[in-house]
């Protein structure tokens, strides 16, 4: 029987394609970047064509490339940027308008006023989460207020709406399945995470018809299976999860008060907290870890809205390095204490300030000042932002963490690894394979189609590469961090 697991991680700024043998090694991988728009201040967009194709094209390479005829894969696993927001015809399948990024906020003044008049406390204990224009429902309701016809082609149930795992089921199953996992579900305001549904009440408040939203499954499950065409077989897709759930997964936190953190185009902090929510009294996010055999297993969650982006802003922006890989070197004869600290706060602030209206800015400039001290403030703000998320969990009384499991394309940066392991001042473990979020898709594919019998084996797969151990005095780093929250305050100030 086939024994092979393809990935598909569908990112915010690429789309990847990555194989895995039976004991999670990977094999080879495929990655196309596509476009980002910006329409306007604070709009993020994509054009799900574009996703699509170049999805599809990875799968294809890659197959290609490794000579794999698609009856070899034995299952294929989708992870996906979260909260990402979809709309087409049920029918023709045809897109209504650009995706909604889960980094846009043109749905702020909504959320102030639902905020105002008092609905957050209801939507953050059914959901977990806050009212923000980060999640789902806000880019939905607008969607249907803005695209002319929408909302009465919505009402006759003419309209599908997904996440961008939803979006891909239903293109690679030739629009057969209208299916979405309890990860992504948790992550769009509409759907309750204690009794596992749909919840009418928050459609109401949101104004979003039942007959959009997908048919919500286990992490690991029977989504069904791919148009023979695409790909030259029919393959099962046998698990869909969130980028930073998969992550979780695939750094093997399977046990209560495990912490794992993602450094792609944001940055994710997430802890296993067992098989009851915690609620959180710092603005931290409550949310689906992942759902097996219809047992819930849930985490807190900390957002960064930016980390490898502010380094991309660094490159494609400033145009101050031509790779990312210059950063490192740059940071190495910089040092940690250069004055300078730059906020990324380019779509606002996410946890725990949860600010949209906040803009970013650099401090501490000098004549002094040159490319060096900048690119390396950029890299330390995702180490800041880190301990903002990590202070948050322990003053929600999560445990004092033991190590922080780090993965995502940062971490290859072991000066970034070294300052997380100063500035949040605990041991830091980066794994044999960074690329978790693809990984742990893969593990939960393999996990319903019998690869692995258990989440024991997946967790014996586990192996730490390196250990970063903190060598920096309390003084130093609370200084430093003292720094980083007055500029912080600042971008805050109207």
């Amino acid at each position: 029987m086939a024994t092979h697991l393809l990935a598909i991680d569908q990112g915010t700024t690429s789309s990847r394609a990555i194989l895995f043998d039976a004991k999670g090694k990977p094999l080879g991988s495929a990655q196309e970047e596509f476009p980002q728009y910006f329409p306007q201040d604070g709009w993020v967009e994509h054009d799900a064509e574009e996703i699509w194709r170049s999805t599809l094209d990875v799968c294809r390479r890659l197959l290609s490339e490794q000579n794999m005829p698609a009856s070899s894969i034995r299952a294929i696993g989708i992870t996906n940027q979260r909260e990402t927001t979809l709309l087409w015809d049920a029918e023709s399948g045809e897109l209504l308008h650009r995706a909604i990024v889960w980094q846009d906020r043109r749905t702020a003044d909504y959320c102030a006023a639902l905020k105002a008049d008092g609905h957050e406390p209801l939507v953050s204990e059914k959901t977990g989460l806050l009212i923000d224009p980060y999640f789902s429902a806000t880019k939905l309701r607008w969607l249907l207020e803005n695209v002319p016809g929408a909302r009465d082609r919505a009402e006759q149930g003419r309209l599908r709406f997904g996440t961008v795992d939803t979006f891909l089921l239903w293109r690679l199953t030739g629009g057969k399945v209208h299916r979405t996992d309890a990860t992504n579900a948790s992550r769009t305001l509409l759907f309750n995470i204690q009794a596992q549904t749909w919840d009418p009440d928050l459609l109401q408040l949101f104004d979003i018809p039942a007959s959009l939203l997908p048919e919500v499954m286990d992490t690991a499950a029977d989504f069904g299976a791919t148009d023979p065409d695409l790909l030259g077989a029919a393959i099962p897709v046998a698990a869909m999860a969130g980028d930073q759930q998969a992550a979780l997964v695939g750094q093997a936190c399977f046990q209560p008060g495990m912490v794992k953190s993602t450094y792609g185009t944001g940055c994710f902090m997430v802890m296993n907290t067992g098989e009851q929510p915690i609620r959180s009294s710092n603005r931290l996010l409550t949310t689906v870890g992942y759902r097996l055999q219809g047992r819930v297993t849930y985490a807190l969650e900390g957002s960064i809205f930016v980390a490898g982006a502010a380094i991309q802003w660094l490159r494609d922006g400033l145009k101050l390095i031509q790779h990312a890989g210059e950063t490192e070197a740059l940071a190495e004869q910089t040092g940690h204490d250069c004055g300078v600290y730059l906020v990324p706060a380019f779509t606002g602030l996410g946890a725990p300030y949860w600010d949209p209206r906040a803009r970013g800015a650099i401090f501490g400039l000098t004549r002094d000042t040159g490319i060096a001290e900048i690119v390396t403030a950029g890299l330390q703000s995702v180490c800041f932002q880190t301990r903002d998320l990590l202070d948050a969990m322990q003053a929600d009384g999560a445990a004092s963490t033991s190590a922080l499991r780090v993965d995502g394309g940062m971490v290859v940066n072991s000066w970034v690894v070294q300052s997380l392991a100063n500035i949040l001042g605990v041991p830091v473990e980066r794994p044999e394979i960074t690329e978790t979020t693809a990984l742990g898709v893969a593990y939960l594919a393999g996990l319903q189609t019998g690869l692995f019998p258990d989440l024991e084996a997946i967790a014996a797969q586990w192996h730490c590469e390196r250990g970063f151990n903190p060598d920096m005095s309390d003084n130093t780093r609370d200084q430093l961090y003292k720094g980083w929250l007055d500029a912080v305050r600042r971008v805050r100030e109207p």
